[in-house]
Formats: C-alpha cells, sequence, structure tokens
C-alpha cells in the first residue's frame, strides 16, 4: 500500500509540471520545458522579463577568410563566425533532476533568438546550422558562420600599397535600446588573436587589425542598438609591382637608353613610339581594376600618366632635333651650291684676267675694264666659308635629353615620397 501511495504521489508530481525523477535522456528535458505545446508565436517574442531593464545579447566575432574585394565596385567579401549569447528565464531546469544534464541542443526556432541586421551587407549566404545550445540555467548560445558581401568605401589613393578598413555594423532594429542592448563579449585584443589563429586565406590581403565600437544609432522616432566592427586589412603588392610597376618602369628605361643611344634620329621615333604602345597596354590593365570614380587619383594613375607624357616629350624633343637637323641640310645644300656658284665665278674671273693680261700686252687700254666693274660694286672675291659641321645642333641635342632626364628624376622622386608617405 506504501509502495502504491509513492507511485501516486510520484504520477501527480509529474502531471503537475513538477521534474520528474531518475530521468537521464535529452528527451526528458524537452519534455519538461513542455517545448511541443509550444505554439509559433512564443519562439518569436521577446523573453523579458524585467520591463526596467532591456533583454542583453553578447556578441564573439571573428574573422576566418577574406575571400574577395573588388575595386570597380566598392564591395569587400568576408567568411566570418559570430557567436550570440542571451538569457531566457522560461527555460530553465535543474541538472541534477537530470543526471547532471545541463546542456540541450535544440532547433533554432524553439525559442526566441535575436534577429540580427548588417547594416553594410548587399549581398551573402547565411549558414544552414540552425540550432542553438541551451544551458540548464537559460542560457542561450547560438554560433552561425556568414559570407557576406558588404560595401566597403575603399580609399585606393596610394595603390597597391594601400591599408582599407571596413566596418561590419550588426544591430537589430525590431527592438528599441530599452528592450534589447548589443554588447561585446570579450574584449578587441582576444577577437583579433582568435581570428589570426583561425584565419584560412593567404592571398592578396592581410588581416592587420580589429577595433570595435558600441554605439546608439538613431533611426525615425527610435534608437537602437549597434555594435561595429572594423576591420583593417592590408594588400600585399608583390604581384601588381611584377606586372604593372616594374615593366613600366622598364620600359620608360629603355625608352630613356634609346634617347641617349647612338642611333639615329629616324630610328630612335620608332623604338619610342612602340615603347609607348607598349606602356599603353599595361595602362588598360590598370583601367580594368581601378574604379571609375574617386575623389582623388591614386598615386598609380599619375605614375602612369607622368610616365606617358615624359615618354611623349622624348619623342617630341626627338622630332624637333630631327626638324632642326633637316633645317641645317637643307641651309647647307644652299650655301655648297652657293659657294659652287662663287669658285665658278671666280674661275672665270681668273680665266678673263689671264685673257686680260694676254690683251694687254696688245692694247693696254683694255685694263681699264675691271676697274671700272669693281667700281659699281661687284666683288672681286668671294667671303663665303661654308662650315663643315653645325656646332648648335649637337649642343641643342644635349640640353633637351639632359633636361628631360633631369625633369624624370625629380617625377619619380615625387612618386615615391607620395607612396611611401
Amino acid at each position: 500500500m506504501q509502495r502504491a501511495f509513492i507511485a501516486i504521489l510520484t504520477f501527480s508530481l509529474a502531471t503537475a509540471g513538477a521534474a520528474p525523477r531518475y530521468v537521464c535522456t535529452y528527451y526528458d528535458v524537452v519534455e519538461y520545458l513542455n517545448i511541443s505545446s509550444h505554439s509559433k508565436l512564443h519562439a518569436h517574442i521577446l523573453p523579458k522579463t524585467n520591463l526596467k531593464e532591456p533583454l542583453e545579447v553578447k556578441m564573439d566575432f571573428m574573422l576566418v577568410a577574406i575571400l574577395s574585394v573588388v575595386e570597380k565596385l566598392q564591395t569587400v567579401t568576408f567568411y566570418i563566425v559570430l557567436n550570440l549569447e542571451w538569457k531566457n528565464t522560461v527555460a530553465t531546469w535543474d541538472p541534477q533532476d537530470f543526471c547532471n544534464i545541463s546542456k540541450v541542443v535544440l532547433p533554432t526556432d524553439t525559442y526566441w533568438s535575436p534577429p540580427i541586421f548588417i547594416l553594410e551587407r548587399v549581398n551573402g549566404q547565411n549558414s544552414n546550422l540552425d540550432y542553438m545550445a541551451v544551458m540548464h540555467n537559460g542560457s542561450f548560445n547560438s554560433t552561425q558562420p556568414f559570407q557576406v558581401t558588404l560595401t566597403c568605401s575603399l580609399v585606393i589613393l596610394k595603390f597597391p600599397f594601400d591599408t582599407q578598413t571596413c566596418n561590419l555594423s550588426i544591430a537589430s532594429f525590431l527592438y528599441p535600446v530599452t528592450d534589447l542592448v548589443m554588447k561585446t563579449r570579450r574584449t578587441p585584443a582576444e577577437m583579433m588573436k582568435d581570428s589570426q589563429s583561425y584565419f584560412l586565406t593567404d592571398g592578396e590581403w592581410k588581416f592587420t587589425n580589429l577595433s570595435i565600437i558600441e554605439h546608439i544609432e538613431e533611426l525615425d522616432d527610435g534608437e537602437f542598438s549597434v555594435v561595429t566592427y572594423m576591420i583593417s586589412m592590408e594588400r600585399r603588392p608583390t604581384l601588381y609591382i611584377l606586372n604593372l610597376i616594374l615593366p613600366t618602369c622598364a620600359l620608360y628605361l629603355l625608352d630613356m637608353a634609346v634617347l641617349f643611344g647612338p642611333s639615329s634620329l629616324e630610328e630612335k621615333i620608332n623604338f619610342q613610339i612602340a615603347i609607348i604602345l607598349g606602356s599603353s597596354m599595361l595602362a588598360v590593365i590598370l583601367n580594368n581594376i581601378l574604379p571609375t570614380s574617386s575623389n582623388k587619383p591614386p598615386v598609380i594613375v599619375v605614375f602612369f600618366l607622368g610616365t606617358f607624357l615624359l615618354m611623349i616629350m622624348a619623342v617630341l624633343d626627338t622630332f624637333f632635333l630631327l626638324h632642326q637637323q633637316h633645317k641645317s641640310l637643307r641651309l647647307d645644300k644652299v650655301l655648297r651650291s652657293f659657294q659652287q656658284d662663287v669658285h665658278i665665278e671666280l674661275a672665270m674671273r681668273a680665266m678673263n684676267n689671264q685673257t686680260m693680261k694676254h690683251l694687254a700686252k696688245e692694247d693696254p687700254q683694255l685694263l681699264t675694264l675691271p676697274k671700272m666693274a669693281q667700281e659699281k660694286g661687284q666683288p672681286a672675291k668671294p667671303h663665303w666659308q661654308l662650315q663643315e659641321q653645325d656646332l648648335f645642333l649637337p649642343v641643342l641635342e644635349k640640353v633637351l635629353f639632359y633636361s628631360h632626364f633631369f625633369l624624370s628624376l625629380v617625377f619619380f622622386t615625387i612618386i615615391s615620397i607620395k607612396w611611401s608617405s
């Protein structure tokens, strides 16, 4: 009789909502929480018991990979892991009543979970891990990986030696700050250490720093709690140096070598035009990488434009020297033809003098004719002296070439200072 009374008493306590004794399965814990009778509305209601204080949601962040950075679209794609922790006083039990079971894993839609929103998000994929861990004291823990594409204001002034900082702002705009507060669970240094230890990619971008800002955002007529993660990353410029900068510098050195080389001016012009065409192909590659709009032109654009203009100036200098050379040759031909005419005239006069001397012996009055011709202004002897080489052209060539070389040194020094500053 006593055993039957104990059994009936145990059954009545179990039906009254008390925890059954000596049960050791997760199913028993779920049955005790009475989840099967919960309505869907219950899973969407904020589990706030104290009306004076907001529900606190603690977040933890870890950056796993930097998948891509698109300068044209001003977007960056991250692979991140978010961990959310909050309390729900409705879902509690005593572990001693369930063989020390203090934790169960339930689907996310079983109880309320924070609806988070990423402000900078433009695209991405959510996780299929729709489960959360529930502790006996009502503490909920949800860990979700995300592949998220964010809009980021990329400052490419020092491309490819640039460092970018992109913001990832997480908020829950369904609940004002009086109902829900977003906070970080660990310090930025601890999150940074874990992110670097689990960082998977070793590509173009290097993860350098992580900063956290907790602030209140005012929207319409409400205030909302926002946590902003500021992710700093540094570009590895090796590929761009090998593919863009070094080939451009090599082409310009080749252009300078042609300019100071011993070739003829016509050959120099042909080589210089070919080098300009090669440099323009590299500029097309750069144009496909950089965004179409920017407040300030990047240093690399100034670098390409400056080298291109210097190459054009070298071609113009060569054209100018070629023009001066042809002009000197035409003047040389005119002087040579004039000198030949003078020599012929002198030869004719010499022959006439000999004839006059021969005739003077016969008639002395014929000697007065050349004197009369000289008195009328006719030159008796030419004074034209032709120079074999024009000294002005070599001096002009050296002045142009060395001024071009000095201008190039000044330009490359300024570009180096801007990149390093």
